[in-house]
């Protein structure tokens, strides 16, 4: 009795372990990221590079201003570099940007590398890696994928490393991309570095592996099952078809704040927004910190970073560009946009005037002053700020909210102009419509000076500009 007893035991277990291995969960997707702008690899020496990323976890970036190894940048030299990762979900994205490439003495030099790499579900690709301008030995050379181009007799250059899969083994999809846009390698001793030197430009790479279905045998089906009827006429039940699919169900609103749930985006930024070329938005003074994704009981959540200055400091453009939607709006008070070159957008907010370039359409170059801090709109009230965002053009078909990143990184980053010139006349702001809650003007301006004239180019100009003319009786 007891054996039978012990065998039923163990026939119940192992039904138990096979029902329950049936329904398990698949396991977690795995994923990963990293990325750098430049490393240098000398045998028998420490390496050397900048511009470093890595994930998983929470988004990564890496900036440097620039680059130089040796000390005097003989063997490797280059601009602005800026890196970013992500590996969240069943997603990893890599990218990274390096501007101003000159390798060896000047015998290898580009205008600017990108790097990226994605890895997901659904597969993995390098989409948008590219090589600027690259210049070999005094002959300008097209970047391929994969292309190998001799360099004398001391090495090679690779262009466009990259492996894309993602192959599926045991229903588990392990999807990588890697890329490097730029390879060296030294087979001989040449320009202060030894042979096996190598000094690679622009990497990125991403993996993830992620639990795939089953997939059913074609062609394979099972019979339908049949009952007795009666004195054995057997009755045939129809096959069960698909369930339905259910309805798409509304997105969840977040209690007291009337808006959809502020989504974290991407960071498969497909556009560069490294540190050169850009300027920081606030000239003289200014202050911020990290408040990303704090509550805001307008908007839901801040996607952008409140960078705080004197009433009427100057509002500078951060990049060449087209200034559109200049004008009023509820929440950003006077606010406006701008779209850089590469199809990246700036939002602006809260200002207290603009100046007179800052119209639709209108072509602005990096550090003119497009406005004046304040605290239009929804800010009355609060210390004089301008709230700044950044919607990178990789990002825009997410829209308005799902497509802006952190500013900080990048307001970290960016270099400040010592002096700013003024458009000629005087700042100025359209009219206040009859609905709005723009304050009304309290004083009245007896007099203006004309900084018009002062010059850019000239360190100092503008501060003695500001100063008050000294009246004739001294």
């Amino acid at each position: 009795m007891y054996v039978r007893l012990l065998a039923l035991l163990f026939l119940s277990g192992a039904l138990a372990a096979v029902g329950s291995s049936a329904t398990a969960p698949p396991a977690p997707a795995v994923v990963s990221a990293s990325a750098y702008g430049i490393s240098v690899s000398v045998p028998g020496q420490p390496g050397a590079g900048a511009a470093f990323a890595s994930a998983p976890g929470a988004a990564s970036t890496g900036v440097a201003d620039g680059f130089a190894y040796p000390a005097d940048g003989n063997s490797a030299r280059t601009g602005a570099q800026a890196s970013s990762v992500s590996a969240r979900g069943a997603a990893a994205h890599a990218v990274t940007d390096v501007l101003a490439i000159s390798l060896l003495n000047g015998e290898v030099t580009a205008d600017s590398v990108a790097g990226r790499a994605k890895a997901s579900a659904t597969g993995a690709d390098t989409a948008g890696s590219q090589v600027t301008n690259l210049v070999l030995l005094g002959q300008p050379v097209a970047a391929t994928p994969n292309g190998r181009f001799a360099l004398a007799d001391w090495g090679y250059a690779v262009t466009l490393e990259q492996v894309a899969e993602s192959p599926v083994t045991k229903e588990t999809r392990n999807a990588r991309a890697s890329v490097t846009a730029l390879r060296v390698v030294l087979t001989a001793d040449h320009g202060g570095l030894p042979a096996g030197a190598e000094i690679l430009v622009g990497h990125a790479e991403a993996s993830a592996s992620t639990a795939v279905a089953p997939v059913a045998t074609p062609g394979v089906t099972k019979p339908p099952k049949t009952r007795a009827k009666g004195r054995g006429a057997p009755r045939t039940t129809p096959a069960k078809g698909p369930k339905p699919k259910s309805k798409p169900k509304e997105p969840r609103i977040v209690p007291g704040l009337g808006g959809p749930l502020f989504r974290t985006p991407p960071t498969n930024i497909s556009a560069p927004l490294s540190p050169s070329g850009y300027v920081f938005p606030v000239y003289g003074d200014a202050s911020f910190s990290d408040t990303w994704g704090a509550p805001r009981a307008s908007t839901g959540r801040h996607q952008g970073t409140d960078i705080f200055a004197l009433l009427g400091a100057p509002i500078l453009a951060v990049a060449d560009g087209t200034v559109f939607s200049v004008g009023w709006n509820r929440i950003g008070g006077w606010r406006l946009w701008l779209r850089d070159r590469q199809g990246n957008q700036f939002y602006y907010a809260h200002l207290a005037a603009f100046t007179p370039i800052a119209r639709d359409g209108a072509e602005v170059k990096a550090g003119q002053v497009v406005g004046f801090n304040g605290n239009s709109g929804d800010a009355q009230g609060t210390p004089f700020h301008l709230h700044f965002e950044i919607h990178p053009v990789g990002l825009l078909p997410l829209g308005y909210v799902g497509g802006a990143v952190n500013p900080v990184g990048y307001l970290s980053a960016w270099r400040r102009l010592e002096d700013v010139t003024f458009a000629v006349g005087r700042g100025w702001a359209p009219p206040v419509p009859s609905s709005a809650s723009a304050p009304k003007p309290a004083v009245l301006l007896l007099g203006s000076t004309d900084i018009s004239t002062a010059s850019g180019l000239e360190p100092g100009s503008l501060e003695r500009a500001l100063i008050a003319p000294i009246s004739a009786q001294g």
